[in-house]
This record gives structure tokens, C-alpha cells and sequence, in this order.
């Protein structure tokens, strides 16, 4: 690479890293963090542990933003310093500390550019990750079962952390449904373009003449729901049942009706929480998940009177979003945005960086040209 081109390529990348900035409106972060910071110093903040724990992971949040863009800034400056040393000293190995370091550069701050089309309400928040098989029988049922792991994998990738809470095991293999709870800031915005069906073409493991399989599983995003949500659900509307944990499970999960559903009677909504050792965390993680499930619910209600009003009568783009093909040939690829690779494996072991981030930037775009 000539040297022209490293000191453009660096122009450039300071350029994209002072437009994020502008995006994020560094005073009103620098208000709200001030703000945050006079709020974990209260000694009655503890008080309430729910608020606290939202102050403080807030707080930690957008510190660590700030020192990320800190040292991006910081880091930008110095290969401008290595540059000038390398044509000094026209030193080879320091041209490929610098090719190197650009590389890098241009990684990070291009996530940085992606995470800034996240600006919905929710998109902040942690999310409810919901896997349901679909059409195609047993490989279905192991279909969701892959996905379950690909998500998984994934959150373990970025060092997320997660639980899931309910996985309702399917007779022969796989699972009929899970849910995941994922507590990471951006969580929720990040994956909710994960959201449609998932399409699987393979050789069938469980079909004795071998032949080839489609079989789909639904993906439904979630935001976690906050005290300021208010959600109102009246013990009336709940049927609170109580039953004995299946499937795998380690001591006194499958030997005590410690598993909760609850139904929302006026909805017909129905959560389930099996994973927690006692009966008053399963129903507090149920409650958790139907809250969530009513605050999207009243979001869908409220976005379809927009739509009416607007005359839109499209339909969602979640269906069918993404097809995986491990037979006759490998290949995924996104059915909204054209985004594909041949390394299936990769993909099916959490590496779906590309996919999500193609998926923000082409639901940014659909939302430009709808406004």
C-alpha cells in the first residue's frame, strides 16, 4: 500500500470517527452521566435494587462509551505518529505495524458507525430472544435446537451474558420453543433484526433413506420492559399454574413443581419459566417475559393504527428472512439484504456479525424511504 493511500485511508477514519461523535452528542451525554453519577452516590440509591442496578449498569454503560471513543481518538493520533516514523526511517516492519493498526481501526470504528443506527426507543435495552419450531416435524424441532446454540454461542462471542429461561423439549429431538433472556446494553436493538423466520436445507439426520429436509423456526426479538413501562397487569388477568420441570436438570429442578406458566387471560398470552431452582424465580422471570410480550403487543397495536392512518398495508418484513443451506451446496444468506457466505459452520457456531450488521444498516435505510 503507498503511503498516500495509509495517510488517506487515516483522514478517512478520523473523519468517520468525528461524524459518530457529532451523532452522539457528546453534551448530552456528558449531562446524563453527570446526572447518573449524583444518582449512584445517593446513600438510599440501594434502597430499591431494581433502580440501582439499572443507575449503575447505565452508568458503567456509558462510561465505557466514552472511554472507547477516547481511546479511538487516542489511537488514531498514534499511527499518525507511527506513520511519520515509518517514512523517517523507511522502515519496512514498521509500514506492517501500520497496516496493521489501520486494520484494526477500521474494524472498531466501523462497529462504532453501526452501533450508531441504533436510536430506537427500545434499542437500548436487554432483550427476550424467543425460538419457536415450525413446519418440517423432528428436523424442525432440532433446527430450533441449532439456533438456540448459534444465538448462545454468539452472546458468549461478545462476552454477553445471558440465561435461558424456558425450553420446552420436543418428544424425539430437539426443542418446540426456548427463551432467552440476554442482559447487555444494545442487546435488544442488535438483535431485533434477527426477527422473522429461518429457513434450514439439509440432508436429514433422521431420515433413513437420507433425503433432503426444509424446515423452518420462527425468531421473535423482544425488549426487556423497565419500571417506567408501566405495564399494568391486574392479578384478574393472570392464571398462575404450577408443575414439575422436563427435560435436563440439575438437583431439585426436576423433583419439585418449581416450574410457572402464566396465562394472560384478556391476550391469551402464555409464558413459561422452568430453569430456576424455586417456584418465586420462575414466576418472577414469567412475569418478566409477559411484561415484555404486553409492551410489544401494545407497540404492534399502536404501530398498526400508524399504519392505518397512513394507508400502509404492507406486510412485516420478519418472514422469511434468512435461508440456510447445507444441501446440495453451503450457503446462508439474507433474503432482505443479499448478504451471504459459503462458511455455514461459522455461522451455525454464532459468527453472524456480518448478517446483523448489514440487517441494521438495510433497516435504517427501509425506514428513510417509508418516512
Amino acid at each position: 500500500m503507498a503511503d498516500l493511500e495509509r495517510t488517506q485511508r487515516l483522514s478517512e477514519l478520523d473523519s468517520t470517527l468525528s461524524s459518530i461523535l457529532s451523532v452522539q452528542d457528546p453534551e448530552a451525554i456528558a449531562r446524563e452521566l453527570a446526572e447518573l453519577e449524583q444518582q449512584a452516590a445517593e446513600p438510599s440509591l440501594w434502597d430499591d435494587q431494581a433502580r440501582a442496578q439499572q443507575v449503575t449498569s447505565r452508568l458503567s454503560f456509558l462510561q465505557g462509551e466514552q472511554r472507547r471513543l477516547a481511546e479511538l481518538k487516542q489511537e488514531i493520533e498514534d499511527v499518525g505518529v507511527l506513520m511519520e516514523l515509518a517514512e523517517s526511517e523507511s522502515d519496512a516492519d514498521t509500514w506492517r505495524e501500520v497496516d496493521d493498526q489501520l486494520d484494526t481501526l477500521t474494524t472498531a470504528i466501523k462497529d462504532l458507525e453501526v452501533h450508531t443506527l441504533l436510536s430506537g426507543e427500545f434499542d437500548q435495552r436487554s432483550a427476550l430472544v424467543h425460538i419457536h419450531s415450525g413446519a418440517g416435524g423432528v428436523d424442525a424441532a432440532d433446527w430450533a435446537q441449532m439456533l438456540l446454540r448459534m444465538y448462545s454461542r454468539y452472546c458468549e462471542r461478545l462476552g454477553w451474558p445471558y440465561q435461558i429461561l424456558d425450553t420446552s423439549y420436543a418428544e424425539e429431538a430437539g426443542i418446540k420453543s426456548a427463551t432467552i433472556e440476554i442482559d447487555a446494553p444494545y442487546a435488544f436493538g442488535t438483535l431485533s433484526v434477527e426477527q422473522g423466520t429461518h429457513r434450514l436445507v439439509r440432508i436429514s439426520p433422521f431420515d433413513n433413506q437420507s433425503r433432503r429436509q426444509t424446515s423452518f423456526a420462527r425468531v421473535e426479538v423482544l425488549p426487556v420492559t423497565e419500571q417506567t413501562d408501566h405495564i399494568d397487569i391486574p392479578e384478574t388477568d393472570i392464571r398462575i399454574d404450577v408443575f414439575r420441570s422436563s427435560g435436563p436438570g440439575g438437583q431439585s429442578v426436576n423433583t419439585t413443581d418449581s416450574a410457572v406458566r402464566i396465562t394472560h387471560l384478556p391476550s391469551g398470552i402464555v409464558v413459561s419459566c422452568q430453569n430456576e431452582k424455586s417456584q418465586i424465580q420462575n414466576r418472577a422471570a414469567a412475569m418478566r417475559v409477559l411484561q415484555s410480550r404486553l409492551l410489544e403487543l401494545q407497540r404492534q397495536q399502536e404501530q398498526e393504527a400508524l399504519d392505518a392512518l397512513k394507508g400502509d398495508a404492507s406486510g412485516s418484513w420478519g418472514d422469511q428472512m434468512r435461508s440456510y443451506v447445507l444441501h446440495p451446496y453451503q450457503m446462508v444468506k439474507d433474503l432482505r439484504t443479499g448478504t451471504e457466505t459459503g462458511n455455514t459452520s461459522n455461522v451455525l457456531d454464532g459468527d453472524i456479525d456480518e448478517f446483523i450488521e448489514s440487517g441494521i444498516r438495510w433497516r435504517r435505510e427501509s425506514e428513510k424511504q417509508s418516512a
